[in-house]
């Protein structure tokens, strides 16, 4: 019954390109239509996350044995965006990742490493389908985590919640589709991925369904046309019949003042047919005010992690951070931000002291 059910997978997620492939090449223009521009485009983009980082506690020793407060000045994130159009209906993407090596290899440890966060075909059903809607195949995001952090904004802060706990990725790779709702009532993505997240490589023959349906119940206009419900979840196998699934429910609010955000999570992992499943469940909540036009904005943001519910350990972080958003840029964002950041955990054996760092973080993109 397992592999009935990995090979209707299969030939459903070939089912979906063939499809896609087969009305590109299958449906004319319509008669009188003014046609679409065909040029072929290319556009090259930066995204860069640098920071300086001091930590209060936990302190270390270094060589010589003294007590210090662990600082230094990191790059966490360094893109080069690759994008362009081979005509309206086929696009495409290559991001390289810049990263840190934190291997034991003799030649690369600490080293500065070339890898791909994104490489992938998008095929774009906008002939067909409401604007926006599209089937890519490669390595690409994840239905969730690109979708929040539009709404977030603050990844150069840190990563979300769920992404941060390690439950789930940002990219992998995959087939996945994406279909807009008229009027602007949301949209939902769904694919099939490796389930190991784009840095590793596929471990086995499971693989992971991700889905993630938002909806705006009131998208028309006034206060509340900034209001999105979403839910999402992912299905997936460490090996056959060891679960791994994701459950998240999220309610967001955007406007020109503040975008808020709460979120709650049930997961289930299973190492192994011979381990107990582990269920961990949490949420996270988060608002970024704004002043005005000025560019200065806080984000305050609380997440609480219990890792598994048969035991009493706990996870709580709080987050304070003052940003200032540089206005008057074209097609540039560049932001500054000093923050504070700390975690304390309870219930580990051995315990583990409280987590407290303060930042500056910067933010570059075009």
């Amino acid at each position: 019954m397992k592999s009935r059910s990995i090979r209707l997978r299969a030939l459903f997620a070939a089912a979906v390109m063939t499809a896609a492939v087969s009305l590109f090449a299958q449906t004319p223009a319509a008669a009188g239509a003014t046609p679409p521009d065909d040029t072929p485009s290319f556009k090259i983009g930066t995204v860069v996350f640098s920071d300086y980082t001091w930590v209060e506690s936990p302190q270390t020793t270094d060589s010589d044995g003294n007590v210090i407060h662990p600082s230094s000045f990191n790059v966490t994130r360094a893109y080069l965006n690759f994008t362009g159009n081979l005509n309206h209906r086929i696009a495409f993407r290559i991001t390289p990742d810049i990263a840190r090596e934190t291997g034991t290899g003799p030649t690369l440890t600490g080293s500065q490493v070339f890898r791909l966060k994104f490489a992938f075909g998008q095929f774009n059903l906008d002939d067909w389908a409401t604007k926006g809607s599209w089937v890519r195949l490669g390595i690409q995001q994840t239905p969730y985590i690109d979708y929040t952090e539009a709404i977030y904004r603050y990844r150069f802060q840190g990563p979300i919640f769920v992404d941060r706990a390690g439950f789930v990725t940002a990219s992998d790779a995959g087939l996945s589709g994406h279909y807009n709702f008229a009027g602007n009532y949301g949209d939902v993505h769904a694919g099939f991925y490796n389930g190991e997240g784009f840095a590793r490589t596929e471990a086995n023959n499971e693989k992971a369904f991700q889905v993630r349906a938002s909806v705006r119940p009131l998208p028309l206009g006034g206060v509340w046309k900034g209001l999105r419900m979403t839910a999402f979840f992912d299905d997936d196998h460490v090996v056959e019949r060891a679960k791994r699934q994701r459950a998240f429910g999220q309610l967001t609010f955007e406007h020109p003042m503040a975008n808020a955000g709460l979120e709650l999570i049930r997961t289930k992992d299973q190492a192994s047919v011979t381990k107990p499943v582990v269920d961990a469940k949490g949420w996270s909540a988060w608002v970024t005010p704004r002043f005005g036009v000025t560019g200065w904005e806080l984000l305050l943001r609380h997440d609480d992690l219990k890792p598994n519910d048969d035991l009493s350990q706990k996870s709580k972080r709080d987050i304070f951070g003052v940003a200032y958003w540089m206005p008057n840029l074209n097609k540039v964002t560049a932001a500054l931000m000093v923050d504070y950041d700390r975690l304390r955990q309870s219930g580990f054996a051995p315990s583990r002291p409280d987590d407290r760092r303060y930042g500056l973080k910067m933010l570059i993109t075009y």
